[in-house]
């Protein structure tokens, strides 16, 4: 288990740190090694090892923003947070790594994790596909959809379809 782990982590890490930001990522990653290493002994190898790590790691993802989406909405309907959407991304100038990872953080979670596992962590269709359920054509759209919407935001004109 720890030479999975010390295999593993820095990757897990960059990729639950692009979904779900740099402040809970910790947290994220150890909600998917602990699923990991409780799920190992049912790894069946369908895919490899490093797809199904992705997966669960993904999954936590989703879920930590899932859970996060709803105590926003919680909170937002008890009239406790005056603001709760996220700094919209910095215009004009030159593209710097803030303004990707803040446009990243307002893609909805699907775009933003064919996204980063596409884009960022070199993935193929094939494996994004296994690691989210979907057909390979799935994540192809998906993927043209998010990078879409990124050009839109990077713009400056908003995340909107």
């Amino acid at each position: 288990m720890e030479r999975l782990y010390q295999l593993y982590v820095g990757r897990v890490f960059s990729v639950v740190c692009r979904m779900v930001g740099h402040q809970d990522a910790e947290e994220v990653v150890q909600e998917a090694f602990i699923k990991i290493f409780r799920g190992i002994g049912s790894f069946r190898g369908d895919a490899s090892i490093g797809t199904w790590i992705y997966r669960l790691s993904v999954n936590s993802s989703l879920t930590f923003l899932s859970r996060r989406k709803r105590h926003n909405e919680r909170i937002r309907s008890a009239g406790q947070m005056h603001e709760v959407a996220d700094t919209p991304p910095v215009s004009g100038g030159a593209l710097d790594r803030i303004t990707l990872e803040r446009a990243i953080g307002q893609l909805p979670t699907g775009y933003r994790a064919v996204l980063v596992l596409h884009d960022i962590e070199g993935l193929s269709h094939e494996e994004i596909a296994n690691i989210m359920g979907w057909h390979r054509g799935t994540s192809k759209s998906q993927l043209h959809k998010a990078r879409a919407r990124m050009r839109r935001l990077l713009s400056g004109e908003g995340g909107r379809a």
